[in-house]
């Protein structure tokens, strides 16, 4: 089982085992800091009564450890590990008190020998993977699938409910996973299970709440002027970045040029006396392309930057791994990119920060602002008026209205020069023939609109989006976007994809906008620190200016993706034919093959781009040939 973990620890590995309970931990160490075997896990406490395996990172261990022994002097410390740490902590104080002081990411199992429980944790935004669930009469845990994967009591069942929830999000949100009974810990919360028990329940406890955390700060909101709540903020970043440089290997950041990554290297170099090294990756396609932003910021900060152009052979080259690397069918297309900068990262460096995180947290998504604003016109517009502007807007199809805007790109409004405008309108259309907030959203976020109409034999269970108990007490659909966003997007998409595509490359990436501080700051903040006049993260915009010059920074939000809707119908082609053979999909028996082949031949010819649609299918389809190898 440690064994397909490699790439995630390819310095070391152990296992240790208890034969009187029948408990087994194993082990691979990306070694960051202390590097000497003192740092080797598993690992015992001090006591011997604590067994743990960690992945992760405890940025304050250094804070705590110095609790600890103010606390309780005769603590008798064999190395400089934050896992050691962790482990006095978890003695002195007890496992859910230790673990609301720990500032970090993280997922670990831990073992008390004498109370005979086991504890699984995740840390507070999922950024570590943690997955469990029962095979047979064994209980199994692991940071990737392909761990449980290799277990003999193992089976492949896959759970059709959770394909749905695939094509409606490109993820399968926790506590789901692809097969039955195996499911994703959820972020925030630790699992205990009693082997002295007979029966196999487990329980499920938070620690850390979004929930309570979004109803406290909109209740309690920051009094401060802006310019308190500039400097508030400013001091909370560069603190969080501070914590996140150290380590005992080479060190870097991802850098895009846009707000949040940009705003990450500032604060690192305006921090460090060595040139910070950074790395971006750039497509040749204009309208996808970042590259050069990311290289004037780099040269503005002065660092060590290095960039890299993708082709689509580079994709085609990466695309036969995906179903590896990613172990569960994973269709954000820019998994690609993200693999190809972390891989080109890794060339110089075991560490990296990155800017992810501040789109969710500091309201950075179009659709805050955008779905407010259209709901607000929506409710001055007759139901027959708004039923004919969507008319208008579907009279062309995507391709013709991409046509259009690329002509016109030289003279529009910097706001509408956005990627994909034929998708956006189509998408515009459809929010006009809707009444209530809730479906604005789910609209906004699905990409299938009825994904168990597609999968047979199959209905989708709830999630955060769809459980009216997991809502916080929420008014503004800004807000409720933004929470949404924060609960499922962010852990199961973004963090997914940054954690998979590093760790395949044995990277550690670590992400200060999600230290939990400056989150929870955020939150108590008023929503026009956030966004106003259509453009978001208003005061990440105002703490930049002070290290960027405006003109840098300031420009239409791009995202990490892909032009592999054009890819598909050239480079891409024959790899996709082949996956979406009509007698293929009628055998395997997951999709209704008529549906699928009716969006291949729209955007082989042009009539709708259903690159999104498609590249979920793709996804699954190449997921599902690696599962019929292995």
């Amino acid at each position: 089982m440690t064994d397909t973990l490699r790439h995630r620890g390819p310095d070391d590995s152990g296992s240790w085992v208890d034969q009187e309970t029948g408990v087994a931990f194993g082990h691979r160490r990306l070694s960051i800091i202390d590097l000497s075997p003192e740092g080797h896990q598993p690992m015992l406490s001090s006591c011997g009564r604590y067994v743990i395996v960690f992945n992760g990172e405890i940025y304050n261990f250094h804070e705590i450890r110095k609790m600890l022994d103010d606390s309780n002097g005769d603590t008798k410390w064999r190395g400089h590990s934050d896992t050691e740490v962790m482990l006095e902590a978890i003695r002195q104080w007890g496992l859910e008190q230790a673990i609301q002081t720990f500032n970090g990411m993280f997922a670990f199992a831990l073992w008390d020998r004498k109370e005979h429980v086991l504890s699984l944790a995740r840390d507070r935004f999922g950024e570590k993977p943690l997955y469990y669930g029962w095979a047979g009469k064994t209980f199994l845990f692991g940071s990737e699938l392909k761990s449980l994967r290799a277990h003999p009591d193992f089976r492949r069942e896959i759970n059709r409910d959770s394909l749905a929830l695939y094509l409606r999000h490109n993820y399968i949100p926790a506590p789901y996973s692809i097969y039955n009974n195996v499911y994703k810990l959820p972020a925030g919360t630790f699992l205990t299970l009693d082997i002295t028990k007979n029966d196999s329940a487990s329980t499920i406890k938070p620690y850390w709440l979004l929930k309570d955390v979004v109803e406290y700060g909109t209740q309690h909101p920051f009094h401060g002027s802006d310019e308190d709540t500039i400097l508030q903020l400013d001091s909370l970043l560069r603190e969080a970045v501070k914590m996140r440089m150290e380590a005992d290997v080479p060190l870097g950041a991802l850098l895009s040029g846009g707000i949040d990554s940009s705003l990450v290297v500032a604060l690192m170099q305006a921090q460090s006396t060595n040139r910070i090294k950074t790395f971006s990756i750039g497509f040749q396609e204009e309208t996808h392309n970042e590259a050069g932003y990311a290289k004037a910021v780099a040269e503005h900060l002065n660092t060590e930057h290095t960039e890299l152009y993708i082709t689509p052979k580079h994709a085609i080259s990466i695309i036969q791994r995906l179903p590896n690397i990613y172990d569960e069918p994973f269709s954000d297309s820019s998994q690609i990119p993200t693999f190809f900068v972390a891989e080109l990262a890794r060339k110089s460096v075991t560490v990296s920060l990155s800017g992810d995180g501040g789109d969710e947290i500091f309201g950075g998504y179009n659709r805050y602002f955008t779905a407010r604003a259209l709901l607000q016109r929506m409710e001055k517009l007759p139901a027959i008026l708004r039923k004919t502007g969507a008319g208008l807007l579907t009279l062309l199809p995507h391709s013709a209205w991409d046509a259009l805007f690329k002509k016109l790109y030289p003279v529009l409004p910097g706001r509408i020069k956005f990627p994909n405008p034929g998708e956006k309108l189509n998408k515009l259309a459809h929010i006009l023939t809707l009444d209530h907030t809730e479906d604005v959203y789910t609209y906004l976020i699905s990409h299938f609109r009825n994904p168990a109409s597609v999968v047979l034999n199959a209905s989708e269970p709830l999630t955060p989006l769809t459980d009216p108990a997991q809502w916080p007490a929420l008014t503004d659909i800004s807000l409720k976007m933004m929470y949404f966003d924060t609960m499922m997007y962010l852990p199961d998409d973004i963090l997914t994809k940054v954690d998979r595509a590093s760790m395949a490359v044995s990277l550690e990436t670590r992400i200060p906008l999600l230290d939990h501080r400056v989150a929870e700051f955020s939150w108590q903040l008023p929503l026009i620190m956030k966004f106003r006049n259509n453009r978001g993260k208003l005061i990440l915009r105002k703490i930049l200016h002070n290290y960027v010059p405006e003109k840098l920074i300031e420009r239409p939000k791009m995202g990490f993706a892909l032009p592999y809707g054009t890819w598909l119908t050239q480079e891409l082609r024959d790899w996709a034919e082949a996956l979406l053979d009509e007698k293929r999909l009628q055998h395997e028996g997951f999709f209704v093959s008529e549906s699928i082949r009716n969006l291949w031949q729209d955007h082989l010819t042009g009539k709708h781009n259903w690159q999104y649609h498609l590249w979920d299918i793709l996804m699954f389809q190449a997921w599902l040939d690696e599962e019929h190898r292995n």
